[in-house]
Formats: structure tokens, C-alpha cells, sequence
């Protein structure tokens, strides 16, 4: 099974995968590694976002299968994917590998989205890219992201409070 959590970036979709690691208990599997990965290889090919290669949701796809073919279990994959086109791509390529997926999007208001992410300090350089990107969430959020995951409003939720949540919704 795939525990997919999506949200804007810097939403706590890293630190509530750290939680649900040890409590349902799960592998993380950041797929922005393999973003890295294909940096090194075709960095020639211009992109914003390494999502917009090819390659990359293949690539995700692909090591999700073969992890779970080996290992079995649960991987939870905390990643924004804000593009419908390449969350379909994703849920169809896992349907076809016969994965079962449940996907969440971790939300909080403006507010205090802005609040969390200006005092990060684990990674501060990221601070621009996230309100860069709050725009397009809030367009995916609406667009689509409300009727292919389960939004879980963290607003006024400690992680620990979201990765309960979550591994309750998994339970029911």
C-alpha cells in the first residue's frame, strides 16, 4: 500500500511521514530523491520542477513497485504534486502495478501556513519556493485535489495530531 500525502510545499507532509514510519508502522520513500537522481543525468533538459520530467513519475512509480514487491508493507510518499495531468499519471501507473493507494492533502489556512513556513528552521532557503507556491495549491486544492485525496485540515493540529488522523482514516 501507498500513503501518498500531498499539500503545498512546506505543509509538514516530511514530519508527518516521520511520524507514520514508526506508527502504522511504514518505509518513507521521498521521491524528490529521485528529482536528484535525474538532475545529474538530463540536466540539460530545461524544467521548473524536476516533476515535469518524464522520467520521474515513471521513476516513482517504478521504485514504489519494485520496494513493495521486496519488502512489502507500507510506503508513505510525502510529495506536492500539484499538477492534475501528473497525479493521474501517478494513481494510474499504481493502479496499474496493483498498488493500493490512499492519498491525503495536508491544509492549513493562510495564515498559518505563512506562520509555519517563515519560522522553518530546518530549511530555511526553502521559505520562498513555498509561498511561491501557495497559488497553485490553493488552484489544485480546488480544481481537484478535494475529490482525489482526503484533505486533512492541520491548522489547528499538532503533527502528532495529523499522523493519528491519518492512521485512523487507514484503520476505518
Amino acid at each position: 500500500m501507498i500513503v501518498w500525502l500531498n499539500g503545498n510545499f512546506g505543509a509538514g507532509k516530511t514530519t508527518t511521514a516521520r511520524l507514520l514510519k514508526d506508527t502504522l508502522p511504514a518505509r518513507v520513500f521521498d521521491s524528490e530523491h529521485i528529482g536528484y537522481l535525474l538532475r545529474g543525468i538530463i540536466d540539460d533538459v530545461p524544467c521548473y520542477d524536476f516533476k515535469e520530467w518524464d522520467p520521474w513519475r515513471g521513476l516513482t512509480i517504478e521504485t514504489a513497485r519494485q520496494v513493495l514487491d521486496y519488502v512489502g508493507g507500507t510506503l508513505v510518499i510525502p510529495q506536492s504534486v500539484l499538477q492534475h495531468e501528473y497525479w493521474t499519471e501517478l494513481t494510474d501507473g499504481f493502479t496499474k502495478a496493483r498498488i493500493p493507494l490512499r492519498a491525503f492533502t495536508l491544509h492549513t489556512d493562510p495564515d498559518t501556513f505563512r506562520h509555519r513556513v517563515e519560522n522553518d528552521a530546518d530549511e530555511p532557503t526553502a521559505k520562498q519556493w513555498r509561498l511561491d507556491h501557495r497559488p497553485a495549491y490553493e488552484t489544485a486544492l480546488d480544481a481537484w485535489m478535494r475529490d482525489a485525496t482526503e484533505v486533512v485540515d492541520t491548522t489547528h493540529r499538532t503533527p502528532e495530531q495529523v499522523a493519528a488522523h491519518i492512521k485512523a482514516a487507514l484503520n476505518a
